[in-house]
């Protein structure tokens, strides 16, 4: 048995959780699963499973495995299908990790019409706020709108994000007092996006002007703020994407336009490795042309 085969064998088991399962994927017997292991135990020289008469459990050596192996061998595959085909039209697999009211508002439609112009393609995409490095978990990228750094992963801008400073009507009406300045927020019931944080940076004319406001309600979701806002009970910061038509129809009002908030910068997230593969490369190329559009679009509130 070569090295790939047993690869192969080794997702499928770590997948499935046990011989039996894997060996039924692989249209194999259970005891050619059990073959193929130990010989790439042999060849890793460590025990990548625990057996038991009753289950299998993936050792730390077999996770360390299993996060670069998945990868691997869908490079492989990408290779063979390139050299196997003459033409030019994108096919293959994609995994995605994209944020859930972005992909909801939006993106999930940028793409399904990237897989209408590519009939080949198919895709897996995962709603995910978290932070999450998509090499650990075998995704192609992921796409989010916080910070961050992850070895071997690179970063590829895709479009800016405005926050807006918003509440409704309703909230002054009840609170009977005016918001005329970011440093008067302290007297204000806040509605806040937890992964941000409690403090709100404002540009002015003698810079950054960051304010520690109370929250009297926190989520990691801007669809609950907005509905918050929405209701009079408070002071949000939403992207503007959130808040664009809230604030057409009036049912929001946009606050303190002279001291704008910070932008930030939703990111393709794409391994070293997957960014020379053509239909991720072509999908991420894709969505930062789309995004830009969207984003551009949002920049003036009517």
């Amino acid at each position: 048995m070569d090295t790939l085969t047993n690869l192969k064998t080794f997702v499928a088991v770590a997948k499935y959780g046990g011989f039996s399962d894997a060996a039924k994927q692989l249209n194999v017997v259970p005891s050619v699963v059990a073959k193929r292991i130990s010989q790439l135990e042999k060849e890793m020289r460590t025990r990548l499973f625990q057996r038991s008469t009753r289950r299998v459990v993936i050792t730390e050596a077999g996770i360390q495995l299993r996060s670069r192996a998945s990868g691997l061998l869908a490079e492989f595959d990408d290779v063979v299908h390139s050299v196997q085909r003459d033409d030019k039209k994108l096919e293959g697999h994609i995994r995605i990790m994209a944020p859930t009211t972005l992909t909801m508002m939006h993106l999930g439609k940028t793409l399904s019409t990237f897989m209408a112009q590519h009939d080949r393609i198919t895709m897996e995409v995962s709603l995910v706020d978290l932070s999450s490095n998509p090499e650990e978990q075998s995704f192609d990228f992921a796409i989010s709108g916080r910070s961050a750094s992850y070895e071997g992963v690179v970063d590829v801008p895709l479009c800016s994000t405005h926050p807006v400073l918003v509440a409704a009507p309703s909230y002054f009406e009840k609170k009977q007092q005016v918001l005329a300045h970011p440093r008067e927020l302290v007297e204000h019931a806040c509605l806040v996006f937890s992964p941000s944080g409690s403090r709100w940076n404002f540009q002015s004319t003698r810079g950054v002007l960051s304010v520690e406001v109370s929250p009297v309600l926190m989520a990691d979701d801007n669809l609950t703020l907005k509905q918050a806002a929405l209701l009079g009970m408070g002071v949000a910061v939403l992207p503007t994407y959130v808040a664009a038509d809230a604030i057409r129809s009036g049912e929001l009002t946009h606050l303190l336009p002279s001291f704008p908030l910070q932008d930030t910068w939703f990111r393709a997230y794409v391994p070293k490795r997957r960014m020379r593969i053509a239909r991720v490369e072509a999908l991420v190329d894709w969505i930062a042309k789309d995004l830009t559009k969207f984003s551009d679009s949002l920049k003036v509130l009517g």
